[in-house]
């Protein structure tokens, strides 16, 4: 029986044909291949990819069943709407697919497509499902706050029978070619192709179609086969007409042992995406593999399956794997010498995306390497909308900003946050927080914050503390406190079941948890043992959750307490992939499936919503942890990499996975320093805190079974080794939270590849071991690999390069790997001529104790030895006065090769603002020491220079000359400059 989902004759034999080649193939094994899905075990997946597989054997005569009804076009005001309409079998019936192209002000395009039968709630749910029957429209509420207006100077510049071409963008110079038989889109940047949709013809979207129950075979008497084969054919059998797509995922799914009901059935949306001329693609984190994107369809150190995003709990995650991690964030950047462009698909089901590479292409702007490659990519979501938005650049910043202003921008932190934080599962009573406390002290080993991991509650029991062994927590907390230090405690999203817990029994009678299938409530399994999951998609569990932080609710916490959000993938330790169901229904009544990669988000916002205030009056920065995130988390707090191993992989590994997060628009991230899992040798804990020394979030953490870490444990010489990592992490403090305020207001990462930094060098693109930190000029290479003590960075430029250490002038050569000295005792850190950068050098216990502190500003002057420019930012860390204009913002400007100039980095008169009590204090805050490399020899008989500051006031400073030996650059070093720090000054050497 043939039905109206049967597809075009042309391709069907090519499909099936496909299909049965593919089964005969076994997947490779992997770690954890039985936990986690591959593609050709998601049936949506495997479907979409035979799809494809189809297209390409069917070759040239392919053709997309999509096209636009001429009839329905319209363009007004920025946007283009029709109705795309899918040719659905043989007869010519269709089904109707409204589309949208917005165009926007801010450059980006909006391409989306629904499904008008869905859309009008036009069909009918199996197994009398509670769930929505519109496709997933909502993750824009989630995610997107800003940047949507539409550019009303749009123009249709050419109307023609077969397609449309729109001009765009805030010069017009971007343009979208909109064919209508086939659908398909070309975005163009000053003439020439950057981005094609449906190219390739791969477009699909699965619409609904009733269960057709199709009768069983008659078996002839005596017939019989074995459960799940097909009866053998006889000689004179001749073969079977191919019968259409395979059905045998539309309606349910096993996996595991977990049944998925589908009561929508099949309604997966995916889409090829080609990046034409460009051979690099980025982001789409968090996968453990490198930063440039590996092709997903085989081949020699390629990978066999495609990429996934599908938030789950992947302990002792293996290396160099598209597999899924913790976290989905499916943002694209493609780039080639001089372009960079992008795409955003927003949707939060599980999604695969497959990249492929094709020679051949000829574009007349590609020059260089890759020049003539074009990227594909395959894009498959189970569920939701086809909405994409895209960025035609040109510059990474220009991708990066306009993606900040979509989905938000990293919120500003508490100022402790980047410091160092100590953790372990699990400290085991308040006394031995203390003690850690007292003996980080007692070797002068500087951090900011203690965790407590699950055990520090009431037999896992969330808002309680064990009473046994954290008799006293306000004890504890205010220990902390005298030395500026704050305290985490896990938070997670599943609610123990037990009679008389407090949590529990509001989460049933005010009804705020996640439903199953049924609309009951959905219980599973996690730490506590059968426990309930928070729905922090509904507004009033959120508020409901936001009560129970309050100071006077969970007993025990005070001001410089803060949280960790873990487990919230979720993870479901007896469900389907250690994951809730898809067939979970969540506020609004959307399945589980719509929603899963926004979930960990929703629960990260209700946790942060909450600590915004804990008492009357108060508002302050929240600091929350996530483990799982979606796009749009970065507004939040920030995230780690999970559950890694103490392995040197790992470490090689966090590297390009942290570079990712932050062109992916979420640059505050970090890896458990040492690794979560296993024991690091010495040498390795030792390498690990010289690299997280430079992670936007640095934390040590280590596995209950692992044995105690803490750095004054390791023994000379590596504690005093861990402890000089650490010093330099605080000294930079505020560069680190310069570089934070840059991508707070810019979008931009923290830490930064090459290939952002220095979009016009080749032979950085795939570069992904060595980070520049924001604006710095400091680039560093981390150590990771076991015994080496010399390694080699890639410089991007003709700049000069100094050692941070000894000031010694590498020998470099642009395009080139330098080697530079790496003994266990020192981490590889450069500073690139040209840049300032501000430093607080007095040793302190924590940053709260660093907060009064006079700054010391480093100058690498640039290779002509003239210039040099730079950045400090600075607020009180805490409140959002900053939004009020209570901040310090100063551009430093060395020029003329004599005078280093302060000035306000926003040109605002500093002077009439009105200063908070922050501000104030900050008035009596001076430059302490200003250090030139680099310094000409004309400086070398001056022993004092000329401070001016505001009103005309003048005095000097003492300076010393050194002069350069052997292959160290001359310096100099200026005593007491005496500026205040805030104001306008001058220093004339």
């Amino acid at each position: 029986m043939r039905s109206s989902a049967q597809l075009s004759s042309k391709w069907t034999a090519g499909l099936c044909l496909l299909i049965a080649f593919l089964g005969l193939l076994n997947p490779a094994v992997a770690v954890k291949e039985h936990d986690f899905k591959k593609c050709d075990q998601s049936g949506f997946c495997k479907r979409n990819r035979a799809y494809a597989d189809a297209a390409v054997a069917i070759g040239s005569s392919w053709k997309s069943p999509y096209t636009v009804a001429a009839d329905s076009t319209h363009f007004k005001e920025g946007q283009f709407q029709a109705t795309i309409l899918k040719t659905i079998n043989d007869q010519g019936e269709t089904v109707r697919l409204p589309v949208t192209v917005s165009f926007l002000k801010n450059g980006a395009a909006r391409v989306t497509v629904d499904e008008e039968k869905r859309q009008k709630k036009d069909i009918e749910l199996r197994h009398d499902s509670k769930a929505r029957k519109e496709r997933y429209n909502e993750a824009e509420k989630w995610v997107i706050v800003g940047g949507t207006a539409f550019d009303t100077e749009a123009k249709l510049s050419h109307e023609g029978k077969g397609h449309w071409t729109i001009k765009y963008g805030p010069s017009s110079n971007f343009e979208a070619v909109i064919s209508f038989a086939p659908f398909s889109l070309d975005f163009k940047r000053d003439g020439h192709s950057q981005i094609k949709f449906n190219d390739r013809g791969l477009l699909n979207m699965e619409h609904w179609r009733p269960k057709v129950d199709k009768p069983e075979p008659e078996k002839k008497e005596g017939e019989e086969s074995k459960e799940g084969e097909a009866p053998e054919a006889t000689p004179e059998a001749k073969p079977e007409e191919p019968k259409g797509e395979d059905e045998s995922t539309w309606w349910d799914e096993t996996f595991g042992g977990n049944t998925d009901s589908k009561p929508r059935g099949p309604e997966s949306v995916a889409l090829d995406i080609s990046f034409v001329g460009y051979d690099h693609v980025y982001g789409i984190p968090s996968h453990a593999g490198p930063l440039s994107l590996k092709e997903t369809r085989g081949g020699d150190g390629n990978y066999a399956d495609p990429y996934r995003l599908y938030n789950l709990d992947v302990f002792e995650y293996i290396l160099d794997s598209p597999m899924t991690l913790y976290g989905a964030i499916p943002f694209m950047q493609a780039h080639r010498k001089d372009s960079t462009v992008g795409v955003f698909w927003l949707n939060a089901a599980e999604t695969w995306i497959d990249v492929t590479k094709a020679k051949g292409h000829t574009n007349p702007l590609a020059l260089g390497i890759g020049a003539k490659t074009d990227t594909h990519t395959h894009w498959i979501s189970e569920s939701g909308l086809l909405d994409v938005f895209v960025f035609l650049g040109p510059t990474p910043q220009d991708i990066t900003k306009t993606y900040g202003e979509l989905t938000g921008t990293t919120a500003m932190p508490q100022e402790f946050s980047l410091g160092y934080h100590q953790c372990r599962w699990n400290y085991v009573s308040d006394e031995d927080v203390k003690d850690v406390d007292r003996k980080m002290d007692k070797f002068k080993i500087p951090y900011d914050v203690i965790w407590l991991d699950i055990e520090y509650t009431d037999e896992k029991k969330y808002f309680t503390w064990d009473p046994n062994m954290f008799k006293d927590p306000i004890s504890m907390g205010k220990q902390l406190d005298e030395r500026g230090r704050k305290l985490v405690t896990i938070i997670d999203p599943h609610i123990k079941n037990v009679d008389g817990y407090h949590v529990v029994s509001e989460l049933k009678s005010k009804d705020l948890a996640v439903k199953n299938k049924e609309g009951n409530i959905f219980e599973g399994w996690c730490w506590p043992g059968s426990s309930h999951w928070i729905d922090a998609f509904n507004p009033t569990a959120i508020s409901w959750w936001a009560s129970l932080f309050k100071y006077d609710t969970f007993k025990g916490t005070m001001e410089n307490t803060w949280i960790w959000n873990d487990m919230n993938e979720p993870s479901v330790f007896n469900g389907p992939e250690t994951t809730m169901p898809k067939d979970n229904l969540h506020y609004g009544d959307w399945e589980h499936r719509d929603v899963h990669n926004l979930n960990g988000l929703t629960f990260h916002n209700a946790t942060a919503t909450a600590l915004l205030s804990r008492k009357k009056g108060e508002l302050r920065r929240p600091f929350v942890l996530t483990r799982s995130f979606f796009a749009g988390s970065q507004r939040i707090g920030a995230m780690w990499t999970g559950d890694n191993q103490a392995s040197w992989g790992h470490l090689g590994a966090a590297v390009p996975m942290l570079l990712s997060q932050g062109i992916s628009g979420f640059p505050f991230s970090g890896a458990d320093v040492g690794g979560f899992f296993g024991n690091p040798d010495k040498d390795l804990q030792a390498r690990w805190y010289q690299a997280g020394a430079f992670y936007p979030f640095f934390r040590g953490h280590a596995h209950i079974d692992a044995r105690r870490r803490e750095p004054y444990l390791a023994g000379e010489p590596h504690t005093s080794i861990i402890t000089a990592a650490l010093r330099l992490r605080y000294s930079l403090l505020p560069a680190w939270y310069t570089a934070f305020y840059q991508a707070h207001k810019e979008g931009a990462p923290i830490i930064r590849p090459m290939f952002y930094t220095h979009p016009s060098e080749e032979g950085g693109f795939d570069v992904d071991d060595q980070l520049f930190v924001g604006g710095t000029g400091i680039l560093v290479k981390p150590v990771v690999e076991q015994g080496k003590e010399e390694t080699d960075i890639f410089i991007p430029d003709d700049e000069v390069y100094y050692d941070y250490f000894t000031y010694e002038v590498l020998p470099t050569h642009k395009g080139k790997r330098v080697a530079v000295s790496a003994p266990l005792d020192k981490i590889p850190v450069l500073m690139q001529g040209g840049h300032i950068f501000p430093r607080r050098d007095t040793p302190r216990r924590s940053s709260a104790l660093m907060r009064w502190d006079d700054y010391t500003l480093v100058v690498a002057l640039s290779k002509d030895g003239k210039s040099a420019e730079g950045e400090l930012y600075a607020d009180d860390g805490d409140s959002f006065d900053f939004e009020k204009g209570q901040y310090i913002h100063r551009r430093f400007i060395l020029a003329g090769g004599h005078t280093l100039s302060s000035v306000d980095a926003e040109g605002r008169d500093v002077g009439a603002i009105k200063e908070g009590p922050w501000l104030k204090e900050m008035g009596r805050v001076k430059v302490d020491r200003v250090i030139v490399v680099g310094a000409p020899k004309e400086w070398r008989d001056k022993k004092e220079v000329t401070v001016e500051g505001e009103g005309g006031d003048k005095w000097t400073a003492e300076m010393d000359y050194v002069p350069a030996s052997g292959g160290r650059a001359a310096y100099v070093v200026v005593r007491k400059v005496g500026a205040v720090i805030g104001r306008d000054f001058r220093v004339v050497f």
